[in-house]
């Protein structure tokens, strides 16, 4: 494999604590070399590439741990293929993927079916996240063994909490076993019944059936007891409220073994989107959009540490199973092209997280999380980088996105801070340095 050399760029990687203008040399898919920037310009490999990243940022592969590719079963709405472009166009070098397929990812020849046609059609890596019951029907283990045995990273019903307390402990107990978290959806289903949107003042002006915030705290600390019950990791998926977070503190502080994500929308948008967009379906998703308050205390837990991760919860959908009325779509929206640049627009620009700490959100946490080894521009590690250009403006428009899905409340936003350029193991897999503006 020939040679890269990442020229100029602003290296980002808080694992070892770096923070400066550097080369990076990348050989046979490794990082070979970091160098002050300048330095060394002899001895590179023959044929080696340069790429410009000067006044870019220059950082260890971004992950997204929570991702619905769709393959098997719902190729109309996304592919391993297209939700991989769409990975790479948006800055990420790995994906997790869930299970909620069809058929659900629950068996070995499920996940193996998925690690193949990423191996023979993505162009990020994608690793595969394994049903906590057969089906998502929560009433029996799947075969957990066989799905890690065969690459899965961690077990999920997401799309369905697992609603048997029993079922989720023996899956506790069961994970352990292989190390890998249990990401779970929190969501009672008997308080969030046939709801469409975040229960409150805006459902009732609107007329539609509301989803109490509750619904989800009483999952969350159901889960967690389970996790005191059994040492086993959790990891709660796209936490949205105010209560469930601080649930989360509290048993960090009784040293449980929990982490938590929160999705981009969840942080940026409230319930009012839902108003103020005249009932647009795309600003319907599941958690639901939460009140200001929720939003505020989501900011303020990516503030001191409490959220470990930001994940897109990349949901696809045909462009026709939108185009109903709110209460009849389904819930998701198409995440992975706007997740940086809003993340960048709204968070880091205003200071309200330093440019590391977007780093640990969005690469090094996720992977810690999953286990798989990514998340740093160590010598000697993968070469995944992600370059960005946190100047670069552009208008989010879902006419140029590489999913085949157009759900997303963000079309039309000027955002500023975006991915130029992608790659992964030594190869890149997308760039648009040249159509960064400046």
């Amino acid at each position: 494999m020939a040679g890269l050399l990442v020229k100029g760029g602003r290296v980002i990687d808080p694992a070892t604590k770096t923070d400066a203008v550097m080369d990076l040399l990348i050989v046979d898919g490794r990082i070979a070399e970091r160098r002050p920037s300048g330095q060394g310009k002899g001895g590179l490999p023959a044929g080696t590439k340069v790429v410009d990243a000067a006044t870019q940022w220059v950082c260890p592969g971004l992950v997204d741990m929570h991702v619905h590719l769709r393959e098997p079963g719902g190729e109309h709405k996304e592919t391993i293929e297209t939700g991989t472009k769409a990975a790479a166009a948006g800055g990420f070098t790995s994906v997790a993927c869930m299970p909620n397929t069809d058929p659900w990812n629950d068996s070995l020849s499920v996940t193996e079916y998925i690690v193949a046609e990423a191996r023979r059609r993505g162009v990020v890596n994608v690793y595969p996240i394994g049903c906590v019951s057969k089906g998502g029907r929560g009433e029996e283990l799947a075969e957990i063994g066989d799905m890690v045995r065969s690459g899965a990273v961690a077990v999920s019903d997401d799309g369905l909490p697992v609603g048997n307390s029993y079922l989720l402990r023996m899956a506790m107990e069961y994970t352990k076993i292989f190390g890998i978290p249990l990401i779970d959806h929190c969501e009672d289903r008997m308080l969030s019944a046939s709801g469409v949107m975040n229960e409150g003042y805006y459902s009732t002006v609107l007329g539609l059936k509301g989803i109490p915030a509750a619904a989800e705290e009483v999952a969350v600390g159901t889960d967690l007891a389970l996790a005191g019950l059994t040492g086993g990791k959790l990891h709660i998926a796209h936490l949205s409220t105010r209560g469930s977070l601080e649930k989360v503190r509290r048993a960090r502080r009784d040293g449980l073994q929990v982490t938590c994500e929160a999705t981009p929308h969840h942080l940026v948008l409230t319930d009012q989107a839902v108003a103020d967009s005249d009932y647009d379906p795309n600003t319907k998703m599941n958690p639901p959009l939460r009140s200001e308050e929720d939003r505020q205390a989501l900011v303020l837990g990516l503030k001191d540490g409490t959220i470990d991760a930001i994940a897109s919860d990349h949901a696809p959908h045909h462009l026709d199973e939108k185009l109903v009325e709110f209460d009849d779509a389904p819930f998701g929206i198409a995440g992975l092209e706007t997740s940086v640049p809003l993340v960048l627009d709204r968070f880091v620009r205003p200071g309200v997280v330093t440019p590391a700490r977007f780093v640990e959100l969005m690469s090094l946490n996720p992977s810690r999380i999953l286990g798989i080894g990514k998340g740093t521009l160590a010598i000697g590690a993968d070469a995944d980088v992600t370059i960005i250009d946190p100047e670069a403006e552009r208008k989010v428009d879902v006419t140029r996105h590489q999913s085949k899905s157009r759900n997303t409340p963000f079309h039309g936003w000027t955002l500023r801070g975006w991915p130029v350029a992608t790659i992964v193991g030594g190869r890149l897999v997308h760039e648009l340095l040249a159509a960064a503006t400046r």
